[in-house]
């Protein structure tokens, strides 16, 4: 190759790449006018359809329900933050649920019980998208990533009034942009699941085996 084709190669490589997306022809905010009863029910049809549970309650009926779902699955302990709002109402009726259990000391101390004497645990969510089935948790120093992510199974709360159409109406709508974006944010659409080259799932491979939402 001559110095000078090689010259012309390296020149188009440098060269920007900027393919014409049409992105700015979208308006990602208004794609859907979907009322509340239309998104609960596509956000609990999407997440169904992954093999997640959703329960509807109200805000005096949602710790029955919890309740009720530790009783159904036979947990003999649940892992819960004692600091958030939900947590207090949990462990002001503690006598109604499960062992619950308390994130409240270093991962070293405690990683034998964490990753194989808790049957599950409960956090709240930021918020939920109805358009995929997509739960929004950011972890915090009460609700580290870990209680999402190791034991078995997963139970969250979801208020509706924080069930938003799109992922970009939820930036929107919480600030994301003008707060500055959250170090953190997870999105989780059903229970843990992998494949293999078979393309044969598996569950609760690299997260909880169950997701349980509780749609307040």
């Amino acid at each position: 190759m001559s110095n000078t084709a090689r010259a012309n190669i390296l020149a188009r490589l440098r060269e920007p790449q900027r393919p014409e997306c049409g992105f700015s022809e979208r308006d990602y905010l208004s794609r859907y006018d979907w009322d509340t009863a239309e998104r609960v029910r596509r956000f609990t049809e999407r997440m169904v359809a992954v093999r997640a549970e959703v329960h509807h309650t109200t805000p005096e009926t949602w710790l029955d329900v919890v309740s009720q779902v530790c009783a159904a699955k036979g947990l003999n302990n649940l892992l819960v933050s004692p600091e958030t709002v939900l947590g207090k109402q949990l462990h002001a009726q503690a006598e109604r649920f499960p062992t619950l259990k308390t994130y409240d000391h270093p991962i070293e101390s405690w990683k034998q019980e964490l990753f194989y004497g808790i049957d599950a645990a409960f956090t709240g969510t930021y918020g939920g998208i109805a358009e995929t089935g997509t739960l929004i948790v950011m972890p915090s120093a009460d609700e580290p990533r870990l209680m999402s992510l190791v034991p078995p199974v997963h139970i969250a709360v979801l208020e509706v009034a924080k069930l938003y159409t799109t992922f970009a109406e939820a930036v929107q709508a919480q600030g994301w942009v003008q707060a500055g974006m959250p170090t953190n944010a997870l999105l989780i659409s059903g229970p843990s699941k992998s494949a293999d080259i078979e393309q044969t799932l598996a569950y609760g491979v690299h997260g909880p085996k169950e997701l349980v939402v509780i749609l307040v």
